[in-house]
């Protein structure tokens, strides 16, 4: 009996655990393991401008030639041209270029004495300019002006 007890311990120490798991799931295999980071970041190409220091506006490029309209009252006005389309009211400006711009529609305002032109921006946004007309019929000269340059910049609309 002596010997079966002796067996019994020599394999009970012969077997041990498995070692507890780590932290986790551990790291990657190598194949996945992310990049280190960059120490710096690269340098410019020579051929690229400096960025303008804070605060400051990028130049305007000037637009390609091309057909333009204008509409303009008192307080408020719409210009299209080969660069998009800009609304300026009560003295506050914002500009739209072509590509930010999913959509551009205009109709007279209800009482027939306005131009209304709305931009809809790529990400849904919406924005619209009122443009009196005085006298009432320069309001019937925009619309083909107006129809024939968004036609010659988004001819599909």
């Amino acid at each position: 009996m002596g010997g079966l007890l002796l067996a019994r311990e020599n394999r009970r120490m012969t077997e041990q655990p498995p070692p507890p798991p780590g932290p986790g799931f551990g790291p990657p295999p190598p194949q996945y393991a992310p990049a280190p980071p960059p120490q710096y970041a690269p340098a410019p190409p020579p051929h690229a401008p400096a960025p303008p220091p804070y605060g400051q506006a990028l130049p305007q490029q000037p637009a390609p030639a091309g057909p333009d309209f204008l509409a303009v009252d008192k307080r408020n006005a719409v210009v299209v041209d080969a660069s998009g389309v800009a609304f300026e009211s009560s003295g506050l400006s914002i500009e739209f270029r072509w590509p930010e711009i999913r959509s551009v529609h205009y109709r007279a305002s209800p009482n027939g004495k306005a131009l209304m032109v709305a931009v809809i921006h790529m990400d849904g946004r919406f924005f619209e300019c009122v443009v009196e007309a005085k006298p009432r019929s320069r309001l019937q000269e925009w619309f083909p002006q107006l129809a024939w340059v968004l036609g010659h910049y988004r001819p599909m609309g």
